[in-house]
């Protein structure tokens, strides 16, 4: 078998997302004039100039990339699991789905990516409030952006971005009818967040309450299995 390797100096030195420069920039401009009224403050600018150069990183990932997985959107805590009805602006009915839902803090990386392979059937924005995302509240009140795609076999699933209590803006870079591959970047939230995944009718999740997700890696679930819901313990 061929060895493979992988570059360490690409795993250190880790890019930055072209939606965070302007921010990174304002950040030093704002720790520059800082340090020019009281040297003390300028180095806290100096600080959070670095902690914004953090939160705008965009890490390679290596996505698994068999048919029917289902892969996590985003990186944080799988903070809760349960069934849900899919947001209605999505047109996907009343009947509730397992819903998987990720808290991103301001530590993690907000760049998200799609789940699987399919097409984008509609994307709907809405705004809202700006509550606590790890609030079970969070998914109907916070401003959002639902997608709703389907996966190359027919089936139908929906991920959900939420703005979380000091996030005030969500982007993304999709359009109705695209298709799309699994771990491909699609969005971020600006700052502190949340990203919900339905999961079509009858596909149990492979992640637990309390298990860190890892955007374009973490299989959340797996369409073509029918291994019952995982249960964890925290060790």
């Amino acid at each position: 078998m061929q060895i493979q390797e992988v570059s360490l100096l690409r795993y250190v030195l880790v890019p930055v997302h072209r939606e965070g420069w302007p921010f990174i920039a304002a950040f030093a401009v704002g720790a520059l004039l800082l340090a020019l009224l009281w040297e003390p403050l300028g180095w806290i600018g100096l600080a959070l100039t670095g902690w914004c150069a953090f939160f705008f990183r965009d890490p390679q990932r290596v996505t698994p990339v068999r048919e029917g997985l289902v892969i996590s959107p985003a990186d944080g805590l799988v903070q809760m699991i349960g069934e849900a009805v899919p947001p209605n602006e999505l047109g996907m009915g009343t009947e509730a789905l397992t819903r998987i839902s990720i808290f991103m803090s301001v530590f993690d990386v907000h760049v998200n990516r799609i789940p699987t392979h399919g097409r984008v059937l509609r994307m709907a924005y809405r705004p809202g409030t700006f509550v606590n995302a790890s609030l079970d509240k969070a998914s109907e009140d916070n401003e959002r952006m639902a997608v709703r795609m389907a996966t190359l076999d027919g089936r139908e699933l929906a991920f959900v971005q939420i703005a979380g209590l000091i996030a005030r803006r969500i982007k993304w870079w999709l359009a109705d009818d695209q298709q799309v591959r699994a771990g491909e970047r699609f969005g971020l939230i600006r700052f502190g967040s949340r990203v919900d995944v339905y999961l079509p009718q009858g596909v149990a999740p492979l992640v637990a309450c309390g298990q860190r997700a890892v955007a374009g890696e973490t299989v959340l679930a797996d369409l073509t299995s029918d291994e019952p819901a995982r249960q964890g313990e925290a060790r």
